[in-house]
């Protein structure tokens, strides 16, 4: 096992929870001096205490080892809080509401940060009928290429898994796109909000001073 839960977030948790070492030790069986003994790095719990320690502070078992919270409250399925975890060993990627505690290979995800896109990965949208022709300006090399691009709506997640040596474009429902996501194996996550009124046309712009030029004159025009 890479991971095991820690005395640190024992305590953490506990002292989250307000309750002393004593009560703890009353809810699991074990004395307050082996709790002490966890909180100090001087043992750990055996592995059929983990799901009554995740019981007594009202978490799962994965949020234990962790050492991580996740709180659930007022997500309402709300697609905009995207998040995506890329597995740096087999390229995996997950996606999800909200937090998660995501595992792969042994490794725990982060979940990615999106930058705004730059010179270096333009992207073009244009629209075509009733979707959005998508495609990044970026080589498609077995080692620098780009690994999927998605759209996510207050609703809605559209991906499409792209692979080396092919292109790096898509198509999606336009269906109230508010984001587009592409991941670029090196260099990360990248992130671009479609604009009413540069996005919805029948046209694209790949020049990024140009469209960020339009962005501002469409945000003093739509707010």
């Amino acid at each position: 096992m890479d991971q095991y839960v820690t005395g640190a977030a024992i305590k953490e948790l506990r002292e989250k929870s307000k309750i002393t070492q004593l009560q703890l030790a009353e809810k699991l069986g074990v004395s307050d001096k082996t709790v002490s003994k966890w909180e100090t790095g001087k043992g750990y719990p055996d592995i059929t205490l983990l799901e009554p320690i995740a019981n007594a502070f009202n978490i799962s078992v994965p949020e234990l080892i962790s050492g991580h919270q996740i709180l659930n409250a007022n997500v309402s399925a709300n697609m905009i809080r995207s998040k995506f975890y890329v597995c740096p060993v087999c390229g995996n990627v997950i996606h999800t509401m909200g937090e998660a505690v995501i595992h792969c290979h042994g490794i725990q995800l982060q979940p990615s940060d999106a930058e705004q896109t730059d010179e270096k990965h333009k992207i073009f949208i244009e629209r075509v009928e009733d979707e959005y022709y998508v495609r990044i300006d970026h080589d498609m090399t077995k080692t620098h290429y780009i690994s999927f691009i998605a759209t996510v709506s207050s609703d809605s997640c559209q991906m499409v898994k792209l692979y080396p040596e092919g292109k790096a474009e898509a198509y999606f429902k336009i269906a109230g796109v508010r984001k587009i996501f592409f991941y670029c194996n090196r260099d990360g996550l990248f992130e671009l909000e479609v604009v009413k009124g540069i996005d919805d046309k029948e046209s694209g712009y790949d020049n990024s001073e140009e469209r960020r030029a339009l962005e501002e004159a469409a945000k003093r025009l739509f707010g």
